[in-house]
């Protein structure tokens, strides 16, 4: 049986769900304000990740694990829809099954939550 390492293990992990994070956020119109929010980091620190000067750290596990649902929101919608325009419609629009607008949810950990189970279960039935 092959067992996986741990992220920490990894010295390259940090440096690549860093750039996935930031990719997905270009691809995806989210601003660095808004990328704030869904990181729960501070304005300063995501402008640093977006620079290249801050990488996310699995021992900071609030940061890690959000940049993973990010990165997993982002892949749910290129599956479902592409990278372009319609991608950013559906964050933007509203979705009466969430209850909202899935951009502006996924800017807490709860929406996100909810925004990538959605997808989740919608990539399911495809």
């Amino acid at each position: 049986m092959l067992q996986q390492k741990p992220a920490s293990l990894h010295p390259e992990a940090g440096p690549t769900l860093s750039k996935a994070v930031v990719r997905a956020a270009e691809f995806l119109g989210f601003s660095q304000a808004a990328m704030a929010d869904v990181l729960c980091l501070s304005t300063a620190s995501v402008s640093r990740l977006f620079a290249g000067a801050y990488v996310l750290s699995p021992a900071r596990k609030a940061e890690w694990q959000l940049g993973l649902m990010f990165v997993r929101l982002f892949r749910s919608l290129d599956s479902i829809l592409g990278r372009g325009e319609p991608a950013r419609a559906w964050l933007s629009g509203e979705n009466a099954a969430l209850g909202g607008r899935p951009g502006e949810l996924a800017r807490t950990m709860e929406g996100l939550g909810r925004v990538v189970a959605y997808l989740d279960a919608y990539r399911g039935r495809l």
